[in-house]
């Protein structure tokens, strides 16, 4: 049997923030490349060992590679040895999964490991939906996801993430590969529960962010938090989800993390919003992307088709897109009928 825990060929397409934190995370045991699509960054980066452009101040370990070269990032694991059990993760953002499923169409990659949160906004799809529509279902694909972010992951701090899959080998395989150091890794085969919880979460961290920035206090925080919990919970239900899944990791605790951490880009976006910034201003200042913006505007639209009652995630929308100022939104919040509302 091959040994499934060490040296193994492992492809990282996207050298953002968190493609450049798991590819640093995984080169201590792997034979890790990591793709960029830019080839000046990609020079860069090699020549500073050092991602300056999105995860500056994180080493780069000297046994993992850089390139900007995709036939190469793709020979790496599909010219894997045999015994080999090589694994293909996607790390763009939900924006860029498409484009990049389709350099990979019609290619024979062995699996597609996904690490983007969010809807599609033009179609509202799931990045499993997306996979799917694009590669058709001979190719494994997995989700992973889970309380996490990249500057601590690249630091080699302790996290928790799931991998969820229809495919028990594929899930294996990931958990094989990717549990290891500080990283923990637990399965399941919820992949709608997953993405859902990954993607709903950065729109209540924008709210949370709001609320603190407006000093209404922690109790307002926990209750932002929690009912939250029960708009994600409802809508992923409805969309086939267990609800058992949502009060996991990537559930709860990817919700806890993002509405809490100072490194929340979302939770920032909502400070700005407090702040009574323009959004095309706290994007721009931001300088990365914050999921939780795009995908406000596409659960809106979602929930509204399906019946899903949303009143944060609207709230949210109406200040992002609709000029509503936050603290009339706030307060419309307040005044809310409880007993019209579920639990």
């Amino acid at each position: 049997m091959p040994d499934t825990k060490q040296h193994q060929p492992i492809t990282v397409l996207g050298a953002g923030a968190w493609g450049t934190a798991v590819a640093i995370a995984l080169a201590a045991r792997h034979d890790v490349l990591l793709w960029g699509r830019n080839p000046e960054q990609m020079a860069a980066t090699e020549a500073a060992r050092d991602n300056v452009s999105y995860l500056p101040g994180h080493p780069l370990p000297s046994s993992l590679r850089v390139t900007a070269d995709f036939e190469a990032a793709l020979a790496h694991v599909t010219g894997a040895a045999p015994g080999a059990t090589p694994l293909l993760i996607a790390a763009s953002p939900v924006a860029g999964l498409r484009p990049l499923l389709q350099q990979l169409k019609g290619r024979a990659i062995p699996n597609i490991v996904w690490l983007c949160k969010g809807f599609e906004y033009e179609t509202g799809l799931l990045p499993h939906q997306v996979v799917r529509e694009v590669l058709g279902d001979s190719v494994p694909g997995a989700a992973l996801s889970g309380p996490s972010f990249a500057q601590e992951v690249a630091r080699g701090l302790p996290c928790g993430l799931t991998v969820a899959s229809a495919d028990a080998e594929l899930r294996e395989r990931v958990v094989s590969l990717v549990h290891g150091g500080s990283v923990r890794v637990y399965a399941c085969d919820d992949m709608v529960g997953v993405e859902v919880g990954g993607a709903v979460k950065n729109i209540l961290a924008i709210a949370t962010g709001a609320a603190d920035g407006l000093g209404l206090g922690l109790n307002a925080r926990a209750a932002l938090i929690t009912r939250g919990l029960a708009e994600i919970t409802r809508l992923g239900v409805t969309l086939g989800a267990q609800a058992s899944t949502f009060m996991g990791l990537t559930g709860m605790g990817d919700l806890i993390l993002t509405c809490t951490g100072d490194l929340s880009r979302n939770r920032r976006v909502g400070l700005a919003l407090a702040q009574g910034k323009q959004l095309d201003t706290i994007v721009r200042e931001l300088g990365h992307v914050a999921e939780g913006v795009p995908c406000a505007k596409a659960v809106r639209e979602l929930a509204a088709k399906l019946g899903v009652d949303m009143p944060i995630t609207n709230a949210v929308a109406g200040v992002l897109f609709d000029g509503a100022s936050v603290q009339e939104t706030v307060d419309r919040l307040l005044a809310r009928d409880p007993r019209n509302e579920l639990a």
